[in-house]
This record gives structure tokens, C-alpha cells and sequence, in this order.
């Protein structure tokens, strides 16, 4: 069997959208692996991918996908990717507070940014958070560099978001309290 490829070159691009679909989504893929599995004729090769789907205004869905061909296994993750999605609350472009999450040896702490700071993240972190509709956030990614963990812990992270609106009921405390100080304003100015 020939030694095939790892597609270095689409690690985190989107991907087209095919035709037959509903509504269009935005299909990153993060991380394509090969795993060998030897046998008594040989070498078998497989390949696992790790795919993030969103659709850019707070959806977002992680999937993993494993098959003997790229194609199969990308499908794979994005069906599963699907199915999984979440809905995260924003406060405007960015999260409504800070949020610290592990996932295995991975932790990955988000923070909200002011407009038009972007999001400050790289790898797997950033794709997840782009597909999610996030457009201004700081981030850290501590621990192991695993991409499938480090993908799962900010996808962990953006599942523990809090809406303002529900948190300042549940707290008997006003709105404004809880958003961050650049969204504290009226007519123009902080307060």
C-alpha cells in the first residue's frame, strides 16, 4: 500500500461547501493524523481528523472522524461535528466573561476583548472560536498541546458560557453589572 499524504496544507482552512447541503456552515479541518495497524500480511493505514463546524453567529460543533481514506474520514468528523453542535451565547463580538476549561492534559483559558482587538488565538483554538462567531478574545492554551484535546477544552470553555441577561436574574443583580466595561455605557459614556 503506497504511503499516502497527511494534507498539511489543509490543517485549519475551510472547506468548500458541497451542494446538497441545507444551510451553509463553515467546516474547518484542524488536524489530520495516520495510524498504522500492523498485521500478519503487512501495514494497514487508517487516518483520523478532527473537524470544527460553525455557523459563524454562535454554533459551534467538534467532530472526529476515522477512516482508511481522508475524504471518508473528514465526513465522517463533519457529520458527527453536526449532530454535536452547541449554541453559545456572545455578548456582541466577543464572550460574555472568562472561562478556564480542561479537557485530558489540556486546559485553555478564553477572556473577552475589546472591539476590534480580534481573536487573539492560534491552531485549533482559533478555529473553533472563528466557526463559533467569537471576533475579539484573548486566549491561553496550558498544559498538553494535543490538538484534539486543546480543540475539545475550548469547545468545553464555550459550553460553560453564561448569558447576562439569564445570570443578572438568577443573581438578582442589574445587567450592566455583569457585562464588561466597554458595554457598560449609555449615551456615550462608562457607567
Amino acid at each position: 500500500m503506497a504511503n499516502r499524504s497527511t494534507g498539511r496544507a489543509s490543517r485549519g482552512k475551510p472547506r468548500e461547501p458541497q451542494a446538497e447541503e441545507g444551510p451553509s456552515f463553515d467546516e474547518r479541518v484542524v488536524h489530520i493524523s495516520r495510524t498504522a495497524k500492523v498485521v500478519k500480511g503487512g501495514r494497514h493505514f487508517g487516518f483520523r481528523t478532527v473537524v470544527v463546524v460553525g455557523d459563524n453567529n454562535g454554533s459551534v460543533g467538534v467532530g472526529v472522524g476515522k477512516a482508511r481514506e481522508v475524504p471518508d474520514a473528514i465526513r465522517k468528523g463533519t457529520e458527527h461535528a453536526r449532530k454535536v453542535m452547541v449554541k453559545v451565547p456572545l455578548a456582541g463580538t466577543t464572550i460574555p466573561h472568562a472561562a478556564m476549561s480542561k479537557f485530558g492534559a489540556s486546559k485553555v483559558l478564553l477572556k473577552p476583548a475589546s472591539p476590534g482587538t480580534g481573536v487573539i488565538a492560534a491552531g485549533g483554538v482559533r478555529a473553533v472560536l472563528e466557526c463559533a462567531g467569537v471576533r475579539d478574545v484573548l486566549t491561553k492554551s496550558l498544559g498538553s498541546p494535543n490538538r484534539l484535546n486543546v480543540v475539545r477544552a475550548t469547545w468545553e470553555a464555550l459550553k460553560s458560557m453564561r448569558d447576562a441577561e439569564i445570570e443578572s436574574k438568577r443573581r438578582n443583580k442589574p445587567v450592566k453589572q455583569l457585562l464588561p466595561p466597554w458595554r457598560r455605557t449609555s449615551n456615550g459614556k462608562p457607567g
